[in-house]
């Protein structure tokens, strides 16, 4: 089954999220801010991954070219559009945000 990832980055910790391609939760949790961190986790969560998302801020260049580096398919979506699509979250916390970045890569955007 496809998969798809969210990251929702921050200095220390990043939030992952996994779905499938049938939209059902499939892992979420939390790893060091580092490529190589980002990327084992993903490749032991979700191997069948077909897209990552990252909303774009300090950390993004940094982390799509390493990640690209290492052959995941990262996508960088703008912030002010990941935003705006998710605003309709009643509990916004970093871990919901990596839910609605893995949702929103799952739809082709």
């Amino acid at each position: 089954m496809d998969q798809f990832v969210g990251l929702d980055v921050s200095q220390e910790m990043t939030h992952v999220c996994v779905i499938g391609s049938d939209g059902k939760l499939v892992w979420q949790g939390k790893c060091l801010s580092t490529p190589e961190d980002i990327a084992g986790n993903i490749r032991s969560k979700a191997p069948d991954v077909l897209r990552i998302g990252l909303e774009s801020g300090p950390l993004s260049t940094w982390h799509w070219h390493a990640l690209k580096a290492m052959g995941l398919p990262v996508l960088c979506l703008d912030s002010r559009h990941a935003q705006a699509t998710m605003s309709g979250q009643v509990n916004k916390t970093d871990k919901n945000d990596a839910y609605g970045l893995a949702q929103i890569v799952k739809a082709g955007w």
